[in-house]
């Protein structure tokens, strides 16, 4: 499949749902949306692929609408699919563009011109990191932290993943390491650090470059979609842990 350069925009980015000036918490999720430009064609994909979690991370923007509401925050929001471009990844990665992800083959994404590549650089990667860069900008003087809210498949490769929860961090250990130390007495999740991924994974990339450089503390919330497949787990799921992130932020008073 020959993917052609565009000659349109492919649409907005990222899109920022508002909260009051004053707001101390800032919601990220880079992997809310599945949208892929129309004149990407699809990227060679059938309809089934682009609905799997490969194209995004189900459940996760609903969760993070949810925390949002809870803490009155901020949330920025990736609005065209990770296969486009991974806006949790910088240009350099080799996955940033995947030509493979899992078992899927992605046509749209295979060799690439160095035009092609810079032009979803261009279009997703710059403008939502310019997005979210402002956001935190035009907060620093109340911001405590920043999470970034992911979902994860419970069957990578063939292997079932028996983790619920993943507390995962940066060069910025602190706030995740709050959460470690404050988790529910008798959560019916089992929960672990750095789990599915790690930062040696590539997935520190908003941490560090967000969080880490603008000393803001950050921590992503890795959350295995099979748990918030409704409306109504997604909410449950947050108000669990909008009370557990108010808990870490009291641990870290004096420290953030």
């Amino acid at each position: 499949m020959m993917t052609p350069l565009c000659d349109s925009t492919y649409g907005p980015p990222a899109l920022v749902l508002p909260a009051p000036a004053d707001a101390d918490v800032l919601i990220v999720c880079e992997h809310a949306s599945n949208h892929i430009p129309v004149c990407l064609d699809g990227l060679g994909l059938e309809a089934e692929v682009l609905q799997s979690h490969v194209a995004w991370d189900p459940g996760a923007l609903g969760v993070a609408q949810h925390l949002a509401t809870v803490f009155a925050a901020p949330i920025v929001r990736g609005e065209i699919s990770r296969l486009v471009y991974d806006c949790n990844r910088p240009p350099e990665a080799g996955d940033a563009i995947p030509a493979q992800s899992e078992i899927y083959n992605i046509p749209g994404n295979v060799n690439l011109t160095p035009e092609q590549r810079q032009q979803r650089i261009d279009l997703v990667y710059k403008p939502f990191y310019a997005v979210l860069a402002g956001e935190i900008a035009a907060r620093q003087r109340s911001l405590r932290v920043m999470v970034t809210v992911h979902s994860f498949t419970p069957v990578y490769r063939g292997q079932r993943r028996d983790v619920e929860i993943g507390i995962l961090h940066g060069d910025d250990a602190i706030f995740a390491e709050a959460m470690m130390e404050t988790q529910p007495i008798g959560s019916p999740y089992l929960t672990l650090m750095n789990e599915p991924y790690s930062a040696t994974d590539g997935v520190a990339h908003t941490l560090d470059l967000h969080g880490a450089t603008n000393d803001l503390p950050s921590v992503m919330l890795e959350i295995r979609n099979d748990l918030i497949t409704t409306g109504m787990k997604q909410s449950q799921m947050a108000n669990m842990l909008a009370t557990w992130i108010q808990r870490a932020l009291t641990k870290c008073e004096g420290r953030l």
